[in-house]
């Protein structure tokens, strides 16, 4: 498990917005790059959200509650920015869509970065997690509508088997674990899912024993219901 320093959440940034067209292809690549910065990072990633066992949206449906509440995770096993390396820092996010993740309203965001970052590293998350340095990120960022704050907190993130953990001091517990197929030695996947935070990488069917959120106005207790988790893989080209 990875433990960030302290329990002091630092906010900063606020009512900060996106006011760009909704994707007009099914691309990641970066059309017109802000920054020539080169960067690629991997690791571990999983999210939990309200939907039911499996979330319609992976497959551009509507959520089951007609919006989704999700928190994605990201570990950073290995990154690089430039000449800063990002090994071994976590990034969380929660997304509220509205309605269709794809068709819209547009979704509310909060980012929350890991507090070990240094300076140099807080803003290399931030450039790539924002959009602001090519590749996916910058082609996701047109599904944001308003940023409701980003916060430098301390976020543990834990992998066991095919269990997943997440806090970050009073605001988040989320714990997934991967569902048992009929071959209990195999993991069960979705292969190939239309609509994904990982684009390529096929997702482990999981279901959260705890999901509960508190911060920005937002509290619920979303536990019992849908996970996914795999590796991941992304860089500026």
């Amino acid at each position: 498990m990875q433990r960030a320093i302290n329990n002091v959440d630092k906010i900063l940034y606020s009512s900060w917005y996106y006011k760009s067209a909704m994707p007009s292809a099914a691309t990641y690549q970066s059309e017109s790059s802000l920054s020539s910065s080169s960067w690629k990072i991997e690791g571990d990633y999983f999210e939990g959200c309200n939907c039911d066992v499996i979330c319609p949206c992976i497959f551009m449906a509507d959520p089951d509650e007609g919006f989704c509440d999700v928190i994605p995770a990201w570990h950073i096993n290995r990154g690089t920015f430039d000449n800063i390396i990002l090994d071994d820092l976590n990034v969380v996010a929660f997304f509220h869509a509205p309605g269709n993740m794809l068709t819209g309203p547009k979704w509310k965001v909060v980012m929350y970065i890991d507090q070990r970052a240094t300076a140099e590293q807080l803003d290399a998350i931030t450039k790539i997690y924002s959009g602001q340095s090519g590749g996916f990120f910058e082609a996701a960022k047109n599904l944001f509508g308003e940023i409701l704050g980003i916060k430098q907190s301390a976020i543990e993130f834990g992998v066991e088997g095919r269990r997943r953990s997440l806090r970050i001091n009073d605001s988040l517990e989320l714990d997934i674990e991967g569902i048992k197929g009929a071959d209990q030695s195999r993991e069960a996947l979705i292969i190939n899912p239309a609509f994904s935070a990982v684009p390529d990488s096929d997702l482990v069917v999981a279901r959260s024993t705890k999901n509960i959120y508190s911060d920005f106005g937002f509290k619920w207790n979303n536990s019992g219901k849908n996970g996914f988790y795999c590796k991941f893989k992304y860089s500026s080209s």
